[in-house]
């Protein structure tokens, strides 16, 4: 369990260009951020950077009590805006793998694939799904193997009205479960939010 996750004037710099410096915030138990910008001013950066894959060129990211590599091993989920998903496997291969790999248990992988809407497609492959199938089996490993916090990368694209709506649900169980967002995005987040802006 993250007690918060705090990060303190925080730089990234890719290819030579600094993207962001001097960023900063505090998230705590049941709160989500909405983490905007254009393209290109670093969101996703951020995101790999509290994840641990991306360095700080200053700053430093905090997870309260918690060591770093403790907290990201078994502590936090990172949804990128590509869906990390292999296109030979089944949809239960996939869940079953990520269930696995994030300490989770078959019986939450069920309960993940049922709460996703998923359990008809188990059998299918992944490169068989349309793209809004492909993002709701990315997100299912949010509840397949529970973790305090969630970093996600544009989690509402390619969602529909209604796939939106029921991610706003598991989000806001989330939070108040105790958990916490940070999320990278252009359309608003279907829960109360904080919002940090990042300029290009």
């Amino acid at each position: 369990m993250i007690g918060e996750l705090r990060i303190s004037e925080a730089s990234v710099r890719r290819g030579g260009r600094v993207l962001f410096e001097d960023v900063s915030l505090v998230l705590e138990p049941g709160e989500a951020c909405a983490l905007t910008g254009p393209n290109g001013s670093g969101k996703t950066s951020l995101l790999r950077a509290v994840a641990g894959l991306v360095r700080l060129e200053a700053g430093q990211v905090g997870f309260g009590a918690s060591e770093p590599a403790e907290a990201r091993a078994s502590a936090l989920h990172f949804v990128g805006h590509q869906d990390g998903l292999k296109p030979a496997r089944t949809v239960r291969e996939e869940l079953a793998f990520w269930g696995v790999w994030s300490g989770g248990t078959e019986a939450a992988a069920r309960e993940a694939a049922e709460a996703f809407d998923l359990t008809r497609l188990l059998d299918l492959e992944v490169r068989r799904l349309s793209a809004g199938q492909r993002r709701r089996l990315a997100l299912s490993r949010l509840t397949a193997a529970p973790r305090t916090l969630w970093l996600l990368d544009e989690p509402l694209s390619p969602l529909d009205a209604v796939w939106r709506g029921r991610l706003g649900e598991v989000m806001a169980s989330h939070l108040a479960g105790g958990g916490m967002i940070l999320a990278a995005v252009h359309d608003p987040l279907p829960v109360a939010t904080k919002s940090l802006e990042l300029v290009a």
